[in-house]
């Protein structure tokens, strides 16, 4: 094996990629706040959500937090995050899991209640992030109206970013974002009998 010919071919290799990289990255010229969701039956969603708060953080932009669904117990990420407590706004809305509350009326309540304070975020110029934690779950059990939904988002200022987490996420959503990811589930540990642990799933 002749390593310098190896060597010589992986740069070669490496910088016809760069090339290619380099044109792809210059043709992109378009910059606005972008809309990103969150869905899937995998694990990560909120969490993946929360790391794009941590980056923005980390370039001094303002975060708002609101959660849908969820209720007010403690977690590691809101713990973390709070400690940038003049850039991040935290509100947690909701009443718990649907399976917990039990009470459709007492959830929608709750939804409307977050979607008010989401609807003020939408309308700053300084919030550079707002993350809707669980709002699909919001929409898919019909707490809140779409159309509402979309026309908010659609308003926000040109340069805000929004990401929106959650299972089943509405069609609608998916067309009108301009990022989706879906977590895809292919082995989970809770199905092995290993219960929710602070510092991993909360």
């Amino acid at each position: 094996m002749n390593t310098t010919d190896d060597g010589a071919r992986h740069r070669e290799k490496m910088q016809k990629r760069k090339d290619v990289q380099d044109k792809e990255v210059a043709s992109k010229t378009v910059e606005k706040g972008v809309l990103a969701v969150h869905t899937g039956p995998g694990k990560g969603k909120s969490t993946a959500a929360f790391g794009l708060a941590l980056r923005a953080l980390g370039h001094g932009k303002r975060v708002v937090v609101v959660q849908f669904i969820k209720g007010a117990w403690v977690t590691g990420e809101r713990a973390a995050l709070e400690r940038f407590d003049d850039l991040v706004e935290w509100h947690t809305m909701g009443e718990g899991f649907t399976w917990e509350t039990q009470d459709r009326s007492k959830d929608i309540a709750a939804c409307a209640r977050a979607w008010e304070v989401a609807q003020a975020a939408l309308k700053r110029d300084d919030v550079a992030l707002v993350v809707l934690d669980e709002l699909n779950i919001a929409l898919r059990y019909d707490y809140l109206p779409l159309e509402q939904v979309l026309e908010d988002l659609k308003a926000r200022p040109g340069m805000q970013h929004v990401v929106i987490t959650g299972r089943n996420a509405k069609p609608a959503l998916v067309d009108a974002a301009d990022l989706v990811t879906e977590m895809t589930l292919v082995k989970h540990h809770f199905n092995a009998g290993v219960k929710a642990q602070a510092g991993f799933e909360f």
